[in-house]
């Protein structure tokens, strides 16, 4: 496994729902350590500015930190730990699922459960069971013992799934991958910068509270004041059973996805168009493709003062905003590729003639 994909497990395997993303910022900071300087704003985004050969134009790389989990909501007397989803959750991928209640006093496994089935009448059957409905059993008997291992409302429940190199050789299987991938396309562009000629000045936000909200988005648009915005996301795969063309194109191992239209935004045309045109010049796949229903941070940062010309780049991703994810390794790889050389083509004339 080569040292991107090593990282990549690191974030993955790091804990941050919305909100509690203090551990990956730390592999952040410690990533992009001597090669660019380093600020936080107020909610706990992390700004990192890599100098070229100019101030500006400002290109701000985005990556929001924050991952789907779980926050503990009450204990009950039997020992039991209701919860609130934080971010988007479907009901049918959370029940049965091991998650690790992080608490003051250490970490704890659990596993979401619910009525079982053989006393479940056929009404009840037919029903999408709910959050509402379920409870974490971390093996306690009584609010006694819950309380005894530290555990208290308010701590972050975490999905559990170890980062795995599938059968293929070129996939893996993690949790997180949204939007922890786009934290690794982050790092290792501004890595690659690393001794080469940009004629801009680089910033790599990596944003906290994406998933509930585009908080991060918004509050680190004002260390950067950037002048282009480019959002490293994951997109939506559409190769599996059951999806049709037109709810999701994109398919695993034939490139990273350039966003032409979300549910928060629509993208500067001019900036899309030079990701094509840089794509199809150096032969790097790519794939077009929309999320017609919610968001990403671009949707904020392109709202900020007076509008910056801002796009989407997603990998593809199976089965997103569940427990485990499936990505391709030379996705991830092209990403890296075509994020880079349009960042070394944004020159001040060349931003400055994206809103002509």
């Amino acid at each position: 496994m080569d040292s991107s994909f090593e990282l990549i497990r690191e974030l993955t395997e790091a804990s941050g729902i919305s909100g509690y993303e203090r551990e990956v910022r730390d592999i952040i900071r410690r990533n992009l350590s001597g090669i660019a300087d380093m600020e936080q704003d107020g909610l706990g985004s992390i700004v990192c500015r890599k100098k070229g050969a100019s101030e500006t134009p400002r290109i701000m790389l985005a990556g929001h930190m924050d991952e789907v989990g779980f926050i503990v909501k009450l204990i009950t007397d039997e020992g039991f730990l209701r919860f609130s989803p934080v971010g988007g959750w479907w009901g049918h991928v959370i029940l049965a699922q091991r998650v690790l209640v992080k608490s003051r006093t250490g970490d704890f496994m659990g596993l979401i459960g619910s009525k079982p089935p053989h006393i479940l009448n056929e009404e009840e059957r037919k029903k999408l069971q709910e959050p509402k409905d379920m409870y974490i059993d971390v093996g306690a008997t009584s609010a006694e013992e819950v309380k005894a291992l530290g555990i208290r409302p308010g701590d972050p429940v975490i999905p559990i799934c170890p980062f795995t190199a599938l059968g293929t050789g070129k996939t893996f299987m993690g949790k997180a991958f949204d939007d922890r991938v786009g934290c690794a396309i982050m790092i290792d562009v501004m890595k690659g910068l690393v001794g080469k000629r940009h004629p801009n000045t680089v910033y790599a936000a990596g944003t906290v509270q994406e998933e509930v909200g585009l908080r991060g988005a918004r509050t680190s648009s004002w260390l950067v004041e950037p002048d282009v915005a480019l959002t490293m996301e994951i997109a939506v795969a559409g190769d599996v059973p059951g999806i049709k063309k037109e709810e999701a194109q994109a398919g695993l191992g034939k490139g990273p996805v350039i966003l032409i239209h979300d549910g928060s935004m629509i993208p500067n045309l001019k900036l899309r168009d030079l990701f094509i045109d840089t794509a199809e010049e150096l032969k790097i796949p790519y794939q077009l493709d929309v999320m017609e229903k919610g968001g990403t941070d671009s949707g904020a940062i392109h709202l900020h003062r007076r509008g910056v010309p801002s796009l989407v780049i997603g990998v593809p991703t199976r089965h997103i905003h569940s427990h485990a994810g499936i990505i391709h390794q030379e996705d991830y790889t092209h990403a890296v590729e075509l994020v880079s050389a349009v960042v070394r083509r944004l020159d001040a004339a060349t931003a400055a003639g994206l809103v002509d």
